[in-house]
């Protein structure tokens, strides 16, 4: 419905259908490095992409990280509607990457949890959802990593 008003939406939509329902993980590890704005995950993750001649990926994918600034000037549930396509998309690129090689990820379905729930509570730590809420669980329909650090 918002693809009139952002054209972007049609086009990441369109990426999404693209993706395999069902991701399967090839033969090598994928590692999750969570964290922090600015705490160093991006020189971390380069260094042991290096180390292990790993393949390095980045939430948001490459291909939609462009549309990243369009998305976060939009309302909070078009904003998340992105960010959780993108990890999907992402997911679909680990399952091809994991075949390879190694596979590194800067960021992934933590992060998108995180600063969903963050921003639903608005800083307010009494209004986090119970314990056992079903935003705290990973999705069934999404790849899920070897490791996250």
């Amino acid at each position: 419905q918002c693809a009139t008003r952002i054209p972007e939406a049609g086009a990441l939509l369109d990426l999404l259908e693209k993706c395999p329902e069902h991701q399967k993980k090839g033969g090598f590890p994928v590692v999750a490095f969570e964290g922090l704005d600015a705490t160093g995950k991006t020189t971390v993750t380069q260094s042991v992409k290096d180390t292990l001649n790993a393949i390095l990926l980045r939430s948001p994918p490459a291909c939609i990280s462009q549309w990243r600034t369009i998305f976060d000037d939009e309302p909070a549930p078009i904003r998340r509607a992105f960010y959780a396509a993108g990890n999907y998309i992402l997911a679909s690129e680990i399952a091809k990457a994991s075949t390879q090689a190694p596979v590194i990820i800067d960021r992934y379905w933590h992060s998108t949890a995180a600063y969903t729930i963050a921003t639903e509570i608005k800083g307010k730590v009494q209004d986090l959802p119970p314990v056992h809420d079903e935003v705290y669980q990973w999705p069934e329909d999404l790849l899920k990593p070897d490791l996250v650090l």
